[in-house]
């Protein structure tokens, strides 16, 4: 699990094809002699498995459904990349909950700047519009953000000054395409109460589970 606060940006150094996955090779300013084999680390909002040490990073797999699910597929040598590490019992949760789970792929439409504010305003697929919600949150490309507005399929973002100084968000071009993951508690509470075999969430249900 992560909290959506970038930690690093890492740099694609080497990208080589491993029967059907990607195996990619990432430097970073992480202290290599604590990471250890095995764990997760959020790339780009994607949570992958650290599978071995390489020079001064890390080496990631890329399955076809990641490669399918997200811009990874999409990363060539030298880009930057979003890094965090999992989150600790007793960290601060300065973002929100993020599970690293690539819901779907957004696309930026417009960009432009307020004072001292970058806005952007991103198109999401389905498998993310319905969650989005004024003043909700989003994580884009890793990034815990709020949702500015929301218009249909649509939603803004304000960029502040911290956040363009440690993320790649400020390059962003229109047409890009971004991986986006939905709040996961919007996620659960829309499984809860939408209609299905059993009638969905109704008062019957709620005194059943003793809400009176």
């Amino acid at each position: 699990m992560f909290t959506g606060l970038v930690a690093d940006l890492g740099e694609v150094r080497a990208r080589r094809q491993a029967g059907e996955n990607w195996e990619l090779t990432i430097a970073t300013s992480f202290d290599l002699s604590t990471i250890e084999l095995g764990e997760s680390i959020a790339v780009d909002g994607a949570c992958l498995t650290v599978t071995r040490l390489s020079g001064d990073g890390f080496c990631v797999d890329a399955s076809p459904e990641t490669l399918r699910k997200t811009t990874l597929g999409e990363r060539r040598i030298g880009d930057k990349v979003h890094l965090e590490r999992a989150l600790r019992v007793g960290d601060r949760l300065g973002g929100h909950l993020v599970l690293g789970h690539v819901d779907g792929v957004g696309v930026i439409r417009k960009r432009s700047k307020e004072k001292n504010a970058w806005l952007f305003e991103v198109e999401a697929p389905p498998e993310v519009a319905p969650y989005l919600i004024d003043k909700g949150s989003v994580c884009v490309d890793g990034v815990s953000l709020t949702v500015n507005s929301v218009d249909g399929t649509r939603f803004g973002l304000a960029i502040i000054p911290f956040t363009s100084d440690k993320t790649k968000i400020t390059d962003y071009t229109v047409g890009q395409r971004v991986n986006l993951e939905a709040d996961v508690l919007g996620k659960y509470v829309r499984k809860f109460v939408e209609p299905d075999a059993t009638g969905g969430l109704n008062l019957e249900k709620l005194a059943r589970f003793g809400f009176q």
